[in-house]
């Protein structure tokens, strides 16, 4: 089982960006999720191809699964 924390902005084009980060502190604490996401748009932390980040969308934890099949 893998978790991922999801971040999900908005950029200049309003095109959707979403950033991944791997293990997170569960349970995620949405205060500081807030906080987080609010000062990468304000220090302009990431870009993307649509330019910089400017909104806050949502952000989520991700759980995924694998399951190996014997061949």
């Amino acid at each position: 089982m893998t978790k991922k924390l999801e971040l999900i902005f908005e950029n200049e084009q309003t095109k959707t960006v979403t950033l991944s980060l791997d293990n997170p502190v569960y349970p995620v604490d949405p205060a500081a999720v807030s906080a987080a996401m609010d000062a990468i748009i304000t220090q302009n932390a990431f870009t993307s191809a649509g330019g910089n980040l400017v909104l806050k969308k949502s952000a989520r934890v991700v759980d995924r699964t694998v399951e190996m099949i014997a061949l």
